[in-house]
């Protein structure tokens, strides 16, 4: 998959990735197809530390330039003077404006210079992912999940046989990463998204950029 698109939409196709395992399996494979692929991430201004470190990891290793996407800053001036720095925590209504203005709209900034576009969504990682196409058009790009039909079993053996760079919180429990404020470790017998926005109660898993709570596919996407 990732070489019909590296291929077919050349500088066009980029990946996105947040340096999850999935993101860097993407990341591995293509620069082994074209060590000039390009590579972007959304930097929210919450991330943590760590992943950072892994930003650098990846640039040393890979000799690739990540390309940093941020969202507007008087659209997060407006919206911490209008509700607070830590809004999300105050309802699902404003953890998701959040995620609007500092994932959804600088991502959908970054596609428009874009024809395509690759990510890590794996199906059985929650029920709204569940029937993630591995390639699909929308609004006339097309989104790439080259790992849909992996497992996490599948994802570790290729981090473990390929030595990847591995996220440092990984080590402290977690199983999915993003926002600091907004991801937590996981408690055993517990699915990966349960440590996103866990104080929520009966709400969808998601940010935006991949699905809605009905499970419907949104203008763009990002892992």
């Amino acid at each position: 998959v990732l070489k019909w698109a590296l291929s077919t939409f050349g500088d066009s196709f980029a990946i996105a990735t947040s340096f999850q395992k999935e993101g860097m399996v993407i990341v591995d494979m293509a620069v082994r197809l074209n060590p000039r692929v390009r590579v972007f991430t959304l930097d929210t201004g919450r991330l943590p530390d760590e992943t950072y470190l892994m930003m650098d990891a990846v640039k040393k290793r890979y000799a690739i330039d990540v390309e940093v996407v941020r969202p507007d800053p008087a659209e997060v001036a407006d919206m911490v003077s209008s509700r607070g720095v830590d809004l999300f925590y105050e309802s699902p209504d404003n953890r998701r404006l959040c995620c609007e203005i500092r994932k959804v709209r600088p991502l959908e900034r970054k596609l428009a210079g874009l024809e395509a576009w690759a990510v890590g969504l794996r199906r059985d990682q929650s029920c709204e992912r569940a029937e993630t196409p591995k390639v699909q058009s929308l609004d006339g790009r097309v989104k790439i999940s080259p790992l849909a039909d992996w497992d996490r079993s599948r994802v570790d053996a290729y981090v473990s046989r390929r030595k990847l760079p591995v996220h440092p919180l990984y080590t402290r429990g977690f199983a999915t990463i993003g926002c600091a404020p907004c991801t937590r470790s996981v408690k055993p017998g517990e699915d990966e998204r349960a440590g996103r926005w866990w104080w929520e109660q009966n709400e969808s898993k998601e940010c935006g950029i991949h699905v809605t709570a009905a499970g419907l596919v949104r203008r763009s996407g990002l892992h």
